[in-house]
């Protein structure tokens, strides 16, 4: 990729959405004169996942700004110790400390409702001796949970092309915590209804991070993109200052 003016904003979905929940986001980050790359992220598993946008990182001539959205927080605390990593942003999102796994940092507060909306599908894995579990929002429920603030056209889309995650996901402990190490910024979607907005807090806290709190369903880059992108550049201006 070719060398911008200023930092390339790498943005990583979370699970049950895709690339595309970026998509009120992008344009304004490109008004802005802010290079966006979102890339596809398997969702099969955390380390293999980070090491996938650990690649993507490494792709981009010159610096990046690192934003993930739910489980891509988790993602990104791996894969942001990549060097040309200047900052990291958090969008209702689980910032893991080394050693933790989703499961753990979830578990230490009341559920927000989401596990007993969740389906589990068994895909076969190749080369494994035994088949994977996929992990998804019932669709009747996911606009509720996942969107009660986006347009319902379109989140009755979003919940019948929502993107599973691999079960393995949530036991995986995280190898490294890149806030340790870069610059951070956190919102909490206090309206949120799939991760408890105290998780938000306390890992977000806990990373010592510049924080906002943003009245909005989980999905607020689709309800609330105004806020992301100001978050997204004030973690720019500041890296580059």
């Amino acid at each position: 990729m070719s060398r911008s003016a200023g930092p390339t904003v790498v943005l990583v979905h979370g699970a049950f959405a895709d690339a595309s929940s970026f998509a009120r986001v992008i344009p304004e980050l490109t008004a802005a004169g802010l290079k966006a790359v979102a890339p596809a992220v398997p969702n099969r598993g955390l380390v293999e996942d980070a090491a996938y946008i650990a690649s993507v990182i490494r792709a981009v001539d010159g610096p990046v700004i690192l934003v993930g959205h739910s489980y891509g927080g988790a993602v990104i605390t791996l894969a942001g110790v990549e060097e040309n990593v200047r900052a990291l942003v958090y969008l209702a999102g689980y910032a893991l400390e080394e050693g933790e796994s989703l499961g753990e940092l979830q578990g230490r507060f009341p559920d927000s409702g989401l596990a007993e909306a969740l389906v589990f599908t068994p895909f076969p894995a190749v080369g494994a001796a035994e088949a994977g579990t996929d992990v998804s929002v019932d669709a009747e429920r996911f606009p509720a949970l996942f969107a009660a603030d986006v347009d319902p056209a379109l989140a009755a889309v979003l919940a019948v092309s929502q993107r599973p995650l691999a079960a393995r996901a949530f036991a995986e402990a995280a190898p490294v915590a890149a806030w340790r190490s870069k610059p951070s910024w956190g919102l909490v979607a206090a309206s949120d209804r799939t991760i408890n907005p105290d998780v938000e807090r306390y890992g977000y806290d806990r990373a010592g991070m510049t924080t906002v709190e943003v009245d909005s369903s989980h999905l607020v880059m689709l309800a609330r993109p105004e806020a992301v992108v100001e978050l997204i550049q004030d973690a720019a201006r500041s890296v580059a200052g």
